[in-house]
């Protein structure tokens, strides 16, 4: 059992000796006494835990969100490999990513990337260990590669994955529960939220029975606003008839064609003529834009009235709580039925208030998608207020068919979200919130 020192016990366990070294040796152990610490050794516990101990250590804001995910969600965390094929992503999202991706070749000359991001991998890895479908929650922290106007092309990206919660709004409403306590670590108190739902536009654009090469045009340019409605206000003039008259007939031929003949053969008619890239396109891209005429021009184009229908639509804006009410009476002026979307929405917003999301400061706006054709429905993106360029720190949402994509049996319930840590301050691996090269704004 410890005793107490003596009155003359100083820092280092010697005897105090007036006029010495400790001049104030007297005062600090009656301070010592007081606060409890009786021996050498009770006073070297309490200086390590000043100099960086566990109680009083800097705060490590990514330690503390792999905790997160294994406390709140269970999560595994994995980390996949950063060389990865390409034609998994360019197979996925679509040949527009290629232009973002840091690309090699291995001694087989088969085509490969640096990892641009984690969600497809994880998907994979998820399919990979088990039977799709099983409920599973993966994590991750590590670097990624992509090409990005004015931020660095390598980063830390974190984020989680949760597969195979069939009660599809609880777990949405899980999911934006779980990026708010993440975005609290890196002292995002107060984020800005936006949300779109993609099921919403899927709904509208099968209610109005559109032809399907038409919905596969407008869905792929959903999340990009001004694309969508410049191509909305296109397709219903009469420049997409003119266009299809003048070339009737190639894309005649190319209407009776299968897809992948023809596209071969536009790729190679562009190659005879030379052309490689138009307007920053590919030729790649290029054919499959000549095949999606030839659908159009086959089985008829955007009318003026579902033009108008669309354009309205995208022009809705509102609070969640609101917007379920504002979603009733469009589909009901409109005639067009939304009703098991708008259903599914309305349910989200009570599993929201479940998880104590106020459903009055996010902001439901129907033109709001993720530029990456996988999601599916609910989506959502957070902004940091106190950053002056706008952009995005944590982005999600549910993509329940990319992993029928990536050759599972069928469709599996998927939602997820990513964080960018370069945007809330975190440069390097082990750096904490605030350090040189990595503070906020």
């Amino acid at each position: 059992m410890a005793t107490r020192p003596p009155s003359g016990f100083t820092p280092s366990g010697r005897p105090y000796q007036p006029g010495g070294k400790y001049p104030h040796a007297e005062a600090m152990a009656a301070m010592l006494a007081e606060a409890g610490i009786e021996t050498p050794d009770q006073l070297a516990e309490a200086l390590s835990a000043l100099d960086g101990g566990d109680e009083l250590s800097a705060f490590d804001p990514t330690a503390e969100l792999v905790a997160l995910f294994q406390r709140e969600a269970e999560a595994e965390m994995v980390e996949p490999a950063i060389l990865l094929p390409a034609d998994l992503f360019l197979d996925t999202t679509g040949e527009d990513i290629r232009r973002r991706l840091f690309l090699t070749a291995d001694a087989d000359g088969r085509e490969m990337c640096l990892r641009p991001d984690f969600t497809i991998p994880i998907c994979r890895h998820y399919l990979e260990r088990g039977e799709a479908g099983r409920e599973a929650a993966l994590g991750y922290f590590g670097p990624v590669f992509r090409q990005r106007a004015d931020e660095a092309g390598e980063f830390l990206q974190a984020g989680i994955e949760l597969f195979g919660n069939e009660d599809r709004a609880a777990a949405d409403a899980d999911v934006l529960a779980l990026a708010h306590q993440a975005a609290a670590l890196f002292a995002v108190d107060e984020a800005v939220v936006k949300i779109g739902d993609e099921g919403l536009f899927l709904a509208l654009l099968d209610g109005l029975a559109l032809p399907l090469p038409l919905r596969r045009r407008l869905r792929g340019l959903f999340g990009m606003p001004e694309r969508l409605a410049a191509t909305v206000k296109r397709l219903a003039s009469d420049d997409g008839s003119a266009e299809a008259v003048r070339h009737a007939g190639i894309l005649g031929a190319l209407a009776g064609s299968k897809p992948a003949e023809a596209k071969a053969l536009v790729e190679d008619l562009l190659g005879l003529a030379g052309i490689a890239t138009v307007g920053g396109r590919s030729a790649h891209e290029i054919a499959e834009r000549f095949l999606e005429k030839a659908a159009i021009a086959s089985e008829g184009g955007l009318t003026p009235e579902a033009a108008g229908i669309l354009t309205r639509y995208l022009a809705l804006s509102a609070s969640p709580d609101r917007a379920v009410d504002a979603l009733d009476a469009f589909q009901a002026e409109v005639k067009v039925d939304m009703s098991a979307a708008i259903d599914l929405f309305a349910r989200r917003n009570d599993a929201f208030r479940d998880c104590g999301i106020e459903l009055d400061r996010p902001l439901f706006r129907a033109d709001f998608g993720r530029n990456l054709d996988y999601y599916t429905g609910f989506v959502f993106e957070m902004r940091d207020p106190e950053r002056p360029d706008d952009r995005p720190v944590i982005g999600g949402g549910r993509y329940d068919g990319l992993l029928e994509r990536l050759g599972a049996g069928r469709s599996v319930a998927a939602c997820g979200f990513s964080m960018w840590l370069d945007r809330l301050g975190i440069a390097g691996y082990g750096q904490e919130l605030g350090e040189t090269g990595g503070e906020r704004g």
